[in-house]
Parts: C-alpha cells; sequence; structure tokens
C-alpha cells in the first residue's frame, strides 16, 4: 500500500517520442515488458510513489498512446506536444495541470519500464533533506550519448551538459543524466519559462534548469541509480535487453523468496506473476499476465499458464496450457497435451492427457479421461458443461455443452454425450460394431491383382 506523502506529489510522465527507431507500427512506449506496456510501468512507478496527480505528455502523430493512458488515467491526465521541440518543451505541454500546485513534480519518461518506486524515491528524499531541485543520475560503463552531471562535491550539481554540446574534458566524465528529476511544482515552471533553444539541435532541454537553478544559488544535489534501472529502449535489440533484466530482476525476487527454479533463465514471468514460496517451476516455462500460483504446486516443463490460479499442491504439465479463466483445485492435476480455458477444477480432479476443456466446472476428485473435449462453442455462443465430483469421463469422449455430468456418473469410452448425465449412471453412445469375417484379407487381394501384384 502507498503511503500517502506528507508534501503532495505529481508527475509528468514524457511520452510524445516517435520511436523510428523501432521500425514497427506499434508505438514505442505501448511495447510489452513482461506483458506490460512501457508506458504503464512508468504510470505503476509514479502511482507506487503517492503521485496523486499523474500526467502523460503524448505526441500528436499517436492517438493510439493518448487513447492507452486516457484509458488509465482520464482524458484530463493527458497533454499533447505540439510540435516536438525538446523535453524541457514537452514538460510545458502540461502546464496548465501544473499552475497551483502545491507540491513536487516528478518528470519521468515512459520508455524506461525498469524504473522502479524503489529507485526513484531518493529524489523526494533528497527534496525533504533540502534540495531545490533533485536529479537522478547513473554511471554509466560507456556514457556515449548520455547527457553528462558536472558534479560540484559529494552529491551536488553545478549543470547538466548534453554530449553533442560538451567539450572533451566533459565527455569523459561518467557521471551521466537519466533525465528524471524532482523539483517543486512552481519552481520548476519557472526554470522552465527561462530556458532557451541555444544548443546543437535548437531545442528546449529539461537539462537546462540545472544550470539556470545552479546560477540563482538554488541548491541542486543528484542521487543515483544503477545503469540498467534507468535503461531507455529507442530499437528492438534494446527492448529485447530490457527484457532480459526485467526477467533476470523477477526470477531473482521469486527465488530469494523461496521458489524453486531449476532452470531459471528458461522462465518467462509477466509483470504481475504471484509465486508463493514452495512453488517449483521446471524449465521452459511462460507466464503471462494474471497467474497466481499458490504453494506447494509444481509446474511441469514447457507448460503455458496465463490468467489462472493455480490452487495449494496441484500439478501442472508438462505441455500443459492454462488459458484465462482457470482455477485448478488444490491437488488437482492437469496433464500433458490438456488446456484448460474458463473451467473451475475442484480439488484433487484429473485431466492427465490429451483434453480440451473450456467454460463449466469439474467437480472434485473427478477423473477425465484421455482426449475428452468440451464442446463449449456453436460458431456463435459459448455454452458449459459441469461435470459432477467423482465423475469418470471416458477416454475420447464429447461432452456437447450445454450439458451436465451428475455426482459420481461414469461416461463410455468414445461416447458424443448431448444429454444430462444423472448421478451414479453410466452414459453410452455408440454405433453398433458391425465385423465382416475375412473382408480385409480378400480388400488385400483385390488391391494387389489390380497393381498386378498378384
Amino acid at each position: 500500500m502507498t503511503t500517502r506523502p506528507a508534501v503532495p506529489r505529481a508527475a509528468v510522465i514524457l511520452a510524445a517520442g516517435k520511436g523510428e527507431r523501432m521500425k514497427s507500427p506499434t508505438p514505442k512506449v505501448l511495447h510489452l515488458v513482461g506483458g506490460r506496456a512501457m508506458l504503464d510501468h512508468a504510470i505503476d512507478a509514479a502511482q507506487a510513489l503517492g503521485c496523486e496527480r499523474v500526467m502523460v505528455v503524448v505526441g500528436a502523430h499517436s492517438p493510439a498512446v493518448r487513447a492507452h493512458a486516457a484509458a488509465r488515467l482520464g482524458e484530463a491526465a493527458i497533454f499533447v506536444q505540439d510540435p516536438p521541440q525538446g523535453t524541457g518543451h514537452a514538460v510545458l505541454a502540461a502546464k496548465a495541470a501544473l499552475e497551483g500546485f502545491a507540491g513536487d513534480v516528478l518528470v519521468s519518461y515512459a520508455d524506461t519500464p525498469l524504473l522502479t518506486a524503489k529507485a526513484v524515491a531518493p529524489l523526494f528524499a533528497l527534496r525533504e533533506a533540502g534540495a531545490d531541485v533533485a536529479v537522478l543520475g547513473f554511471e554509466a560503463a560507456c556514457p556515449g550519448a548520455y547527457g553528462r552531471l558536472v558534479l560540484a562535491g559529494e552529491d551536488g550539481l553545478s549543470r547538466i551538459v548534453e554530449a553533442k554540446d560538451a567539450s572533451a574534458e566533459e565527455l569523459a566524465i561518467r557521471a551521466c543524466n537519466s533525465g528524471v528529476l524532482a523539483a517543486d511544482a512552481g519552481l520548476l515552471l519557472d526554470l522552465l519559462g527561462r530556458v532557451t533553444n541555444h544548443n546543437a539541435k535548437g531545442e528546449y532541454y529539461l537539462t537546462d534548469v540545472v544550470g539556470l537553478a545552479t546560477a540563482a544559488g538554488l541548491s541542486v544535489r543528484v542521487a543515483f541509480a544503477d545503469e540498467d534501472q534507468v535503461a531507455g529502449v529507442n530499437s528492438q535489440a534494446e527492448l529485447a535487453a530490457v527484457e532480459a533484466a526485467f526477467q533476470g530482476r523477477r526470477r531473482t525476487d521469486l527465488m530469494a523468496a523461496g521458489v524453486t527454479m531449476t532452470a531459471p533463465d528458461t522462465v518467462h514471468l509477466a509483470w504481475d506473476t504471484r509465486i508463493e514460496a514452495g512453488v517449483a517451476v521446471e524449465p521452459y516455462v511462460v507466464f503471462g499476465p494474471g497467474v497466481s500460483v499458490e504453494a506447494g504446486s509444481v509446474i511441469r516443463a514447457f507448460s503455458h499458464v496465463e490468467g489462472a490460479v493455480v490452487r495449494p499442491g496441484a500439478i501442472i504439465g508438462p505441455y500443459a496450457r492454462l488459458r484465462p479463466g482457470a482455477d485448478i483445485g488444490a491437488g488437482a492435476h492437469i496433464g500433458n497435451f490438456v488446456e484448460v480455458k474458463k473451467v473451475t477444477i475442484g480439488a484433487g480432479a484429473k485431466a492427465n492427457h490429451l483434453s480440451y476443456l473450456g467454460d463449466g466446472t469439474v467437480g472434485a476428485r473427478a477423473n477425465i479421461g484421455a482426449g475428452t473435449i468440451f464442446c463449449n462453442y456453436d460458431g456463435f455462443d459459448k455454452f458449459e458443461t459441469h461435470v459432477g465430483e467423482d465423475a469418470f469421463i471416458g477416454s475420447n469422449t464429447a461432452l456437447v455443452a450445454p450439458i451436465s455430468v451428475g455426482r459420481g456418473a461414469y461416461t463410455g469410452s468414445g461416447s458424443v454425450i448431448t444429454r444430462p448425465v444423472a448421478p451414479d449412471a453410466l452414459a453410452l453412445e455408440r454405433g453398433v460394431q458391425v465385423e465382416k469375417p475375412g473382408w480385409a484379407a480378400a480388400f488385400r487381394l483385390r488391391k494387389r491383382r489390380a497393381k498386378g501384384l498378384a
């Protein structure tokens, strides 16, 4: 639960970049990391910091980004930068929402999905300690095109210089600017109002507020994050690198909390995957969004789990697929090449082989034979199948929904069941077997003669 800060907080998230290097029809900030849009990761961090106002600055070129942000925050939280004239100009696009706000404002970016509330929190600590402007920096292994932090003292900052405007001496600095900063809203607007575009790119840099603040005798201090925490995404290769870092972080956290992974590098997790201590995850398992796995369960190799709940002691897989709405009861078994969608499986029930279970319920201790199909769709609507407790569904049974099989009932293998089955009954539906003695031998002889082989 987020603690309400003593000083009100707001956040401006910059999401107006075109992302042309992504070479994708999907807007850059809507690409997924851990199954969640990068923009949403930024909003999550701002909200976790207790920001009561979260604003997103978008470009006129990307209605999809605007729609995505508005769906989460409301249309009033969206501001358009048109035309784009730099990061300082982008923040000023949200000026109307910041004017009169008596509190701190955080400026962050929609393309840095690994930046967490924990990494940003030191900026607000610096503000509470008296800094007028707090900047988030990092030590870069290869500073390259990053803006350089010209430090003053232990954590003071005199100015930020962009790489294109830096001298050879300044380019040697390894302390770099993440672009993230926090300041009093009124002060930030005042400083931004004095920023000019007298630079190599002819843009209004957000970073120039640092030099303006120090020139005015204000306190500017720096907090440092790890380089991977502030990694931005501008290409598909960088997206893949950020995804790998995200996955490594999530696996490490889960193992530290008591989850067993025999081959962690092969397990893929979503941003909200919840796995309790005592769960064992075998190699090559993929968790999509919306998964909860409770203690004592085993997720066997090559399984895919999304939007599902796995109760204590259940065994999933190998090669199982749980789709959204699957709720697997305590001690239940879902085996190889079994697909479950929107079905609640009772405690101790088993579906061990080659089945599709879609829309309905399976009672406790029921046994679903190999090749069973819940025929749930008629081309227009979905219908439910309900299998009672302790029922036994014979192999290769087709249950044509809507239908119910009573408690303790049996169905014969190979049956197509279209009517309700009473508790403890046996339901059979098979054609009469006809046998023609000698037919196969005569058939082979006829074919061989036709081909000149006999």
